[in-house]
């Protein structure tokens, strides 16, 4: 029987971490689905992503080993995702550990080790900037940047 395994993340600024999670997932199942968190669910969580949504999700269909990528828009959509892409196991890094153990009625559920030294927040906080002059400089460059970005057609 073909197993079914789910993930779900922000992946923003994409890591070798990343990499080894979705890698390691195919020692638990054949078909992998990858849910990516949207810009407007990071929102809600209080999350700021520099790469927008369109962009990780196009990163993260193509991984090697990734089958399917859906969009994160809520907590409470895992059950509906579990069910209607019959999952048979859900995993998470352990910084998760616990969190998820409702879904232990759906299927398997498992917190795998998290690669040690890397994570999206203490890449970010390196990249921090103390200058509140250059701070406001470097976001009206993002700011320019997306906006050429959005008028480029591919």
């Amino acid at each position: 029987m073909k197993k079914t395994v789910i993930t779900y993340g922000t992946f923003d600024m994409f890591h070798i971490g990343h990499l080894r999670l979705l890698q390691r997932l195919k020692d638990y199942g054949e078909k992998i689905i990858v849910g990516v968190s949207t810009d407007e669910f990071n929102e809600k969580k209080g999350k700021k992503c520099i790469i927008p949504y369109k962009d990780r999700a196009e990163i993260i269909e193509n991984i090697i080993g990734v089958d399917m990528v859906i969009p994160e828009k809520e907590w409470s959509q895992k059950v509906i995702d579990i069910k209607n892409y019959n999952v048979d196991c859900f995993i998470m890094g352990d910084d998760w550990s616990g969190k998820f153990d409702e879904l232990k009625s759906y299927c398997e559920v498992i917190y795998l080790p998290r690669t040690t030294g890397i994570s999206t927040t203490s890449l970010k906080s390196s990249l921090s900037i103390t200058s509140p002059e250059l701070k406001k400089d470097i976001d009206k460059a993002f700011i320019l940047i997306e906006s050429i970005r959005k008028n480029l057609t591919y």
